[in-house]
């Protein structure tokens, strides 16, 4: 019996059913895919709960826009709150926090003797500190690079006892100038020693312009050349113009920088490695300075 077209239509109509019921999804896995649909909502309403509790969380600690806090903010936050929270035990101390004394002229012009570091941080804005390298690391043939830290050791019969020595100057840039010296079996409570007592060995240096190259009013160098010395080192400076820049070593650079000195010439002689030596010449010809009456 032949086939005719439409019986062969009807066949591939039924083949066609077929395969399409072949590709219908059994229960279970409509069962899955609704499981999985309800687990994907769920979860998106849990996320967005616990960023809304967080920020509330925020909101009520003042967290809201948080920034960690850098080293230098967080060094000066507690330097604040030491100085909020100091005590005087000195009838000067207390006069300057009680403002009887605003100005710190008044304490040199008294003669009074600062015993204090607070003293200096309440009359005195935008003190900057730096240290002085003293130190030197260990290296082959004496190459070691120059630091902050002087080490010495001492024999004994437990063995060798370290001491770390720090010097430190401090400065406001508009004359006043403080250095020190600190020692310590550890290097930062040597360092805080030594601002101590860089604070507490603070004086005004008279500036001013002396050079025959300057005609200003300007207190860029020093009025008149003088001399320091300390030990086998002694130091000499003298006016020098604007421009001219501090002609001086780099150690003592960062003295004449703290003072307020742009422009100065020098002369050294002696053992001026010995950094030691050198900055205390320099400060002695600073001193020399306050003595000048014009």
């Amino acid at each position: 019996m032949a086939i005719t077209s439409e019986d062969k239509k009807e066949i591939q109509a039924e083949e066609i059913i077929e395969k399409e019921m072949e590709k219908e999804i059994t229960p279970e896995e409509q069962l899955n895919e609704m499981t999985e649909k309800v687990e994907v909502k769920e979860k998106k309403k849990e996320d967005e709960i616990s960023k809304e509790a967080d920020k509330s969380f925020k909101e009520e600690e003042g967290r809201v826009g948080f920034k960690r806090e850098d080293w230098k903010d967080r060094f000066a936050r507690e330097a604040q709150e030491k100085l909020d929270n100091w005590v005087p035990r000195t009838e000067l101390g207390k006069a300057v926090r009680t403002g009887k004394i605003k100005d710190i002229d008044e304490i040199f012009s008294s003669g009074q003797k600062i015993m204090e570091p607070e003293i200096v941080d309440l009359l005195i804005k935008n003190l900057k500190t730096d240290s002085l390298f003293i130190g030197q690391a260990k290296g082959k043939f004496g190459g070691g690079k120059r630091r902050a830290f002087r080490q010495t050791q001492k024999k004994t019969k437990e063995g060798n006892v370290l001491t770390f020595g720090v010097m430190a100057v401090v400065g406001d840039g508009h004359g006043y100038v403080g250095l020190g010296y600190g020692r310590a079996s550890e290097t930062l409570p040597a360092k805080e020693k030594a601002l101590r007592n860089a604070k507490l060995n603070i004086v005004k240096v008279l500036r001013g312009c002396a050079s025959y190259d300057c005609s200003c009013d300007e207190e860029h160098s020093i009025p008149i050349a003088v001399e320091g010395k300390c030990s086998s080192v002694s130091v000499k400076l003298m006016p020098a113009p604007q421009g001219t820049g501090l002609v001086i070593g780099n150690e003592m650079k960062k003295i004449l920088m703290a003072v307020g000195i742009k422009d100065v010439y020098s002369k050294c002689l002696g053992k001026t490695r010995t950094t030691f030596n050198t900055a205390k010449a320099c400060m002695n010809a600073l001193n020399k300075l306050g003595d000048v009456k014009l």
